[in-house]
């Protein structure tokens, strides 16, 4: 049965600005530790597999010296993928106090910040992570999504473009960037940017997600079925799909119902 979806109401939910934890592709794994901006030093291990596991062995080094940088910097980045996002603005917030102009750790509070909505503090934050005679195109991005969670979207489609004068055709930049403008109501701009994202052999599930979003939310629901579906094993295409519906239905509910779950994601790459 056909669905009904109300694209002015759903485009003018606060929800559509933050920030889901999981993708249409289902990954509920934490992001390897190996990916932190900056690392500082090597790494005698891979990080475990499964978040809580991450945040007790983390944890644990980061409790026997808690001034140490690279164990807040685990420790920081473990909590944020299991989700714990309050204590990893904590955790890290210290490590900047004991290690102050550690970079590294800058740019991992400030990710922690925006996860935790802190989105004015997060962009400050960053700003002192990298300069502008040595700017991070991974931070940039994460600038730009602040200021898009703040309504200041403009600047926000700044940041990506510097962002993407570094990193041509990176998929999460150019998805945050389609979302920008989606956030704005031009559905067209916000196609064109997720329709190259999704190009990228690099694409995410996220990038997937947020096109099938935007062509959904132009009325082409087959098209964005079909999106969500490409290249996926039977069981978890049926789940997107229904996932994807969720999320286009996710503001028809009757005014006033609450709206705990946001429907799109901003990008924060690590």
């Amino acid at each position: 049965m056909r669905q009904r979806f109300s694209l002015a109401r759903l485009l003018a939910s606060t929800s559509l600005i933050a920030a889901v934890a999981m993708g249409l592709g289902g990954c509920t794994g934490m992001s390897k530790l190996s990916e932190v901006t900056g690392s500082v030093g090597p790494r005698a291990e891979a990080a475990p597999a499964d978040p809580a596991r991450a945040v007790e062995v983390y944890g644990e080094r980061y409790r026997a010296n808690p001034k140490d940088a690279g164990a807040a910097l685990a420790y920081g980045q473990a909590l944020r993928a299991n989700g714990q996002r309050a204590q990893a603005v904590a955790v890290l917030e210290q490590a900047t106090i004991a290690n102050p102009g550690n970079k590294p750790l800058l740019a991992q509070y400030g990710r922690a910040l925006a996860d935790n909505g802190n989105f004015q503090q997060a962009f400050d934050v960053l700003s002192k992570a990298h300069s502008p005679d040595n700017p991070d195109w991974h931070l940039l991005s994460v600038q730009g999504t602040a200021l898009d969670q703040m309504g200041r979207h403009e600047e926000a489609r700044s940041y990506y473009a510097s962002a993407l004068k570094i990193a041509p055709g990176d998929p999460g930049v150019l998805s945050n960037l389609g979302l920008s403008y989606m956030l704005t109501r031009n559905l067209p701009k916000a196609e064109e940017a997720l329709r190259q994202a999704y190009a990228s052999p690099r694409a995410s599930a996220r990038v997937r997600q947020n096109l099938a979003l935007v062509v959904g939310l132009q009325g082409r629901f087959a098209e964005a079925e079909t999106i969500v579906k490409a290249d996926l094993p039977p069981d978890q295409a049926a789940a997107n799909v229904a996932y994807l519906k969720e999320m286009l239905n996710r503001n028809d509910a009757p005014r006033g119902a609450p709206k705990r779950t946001p429907v799109a994601s901003l990008s924060q790459p690590d």
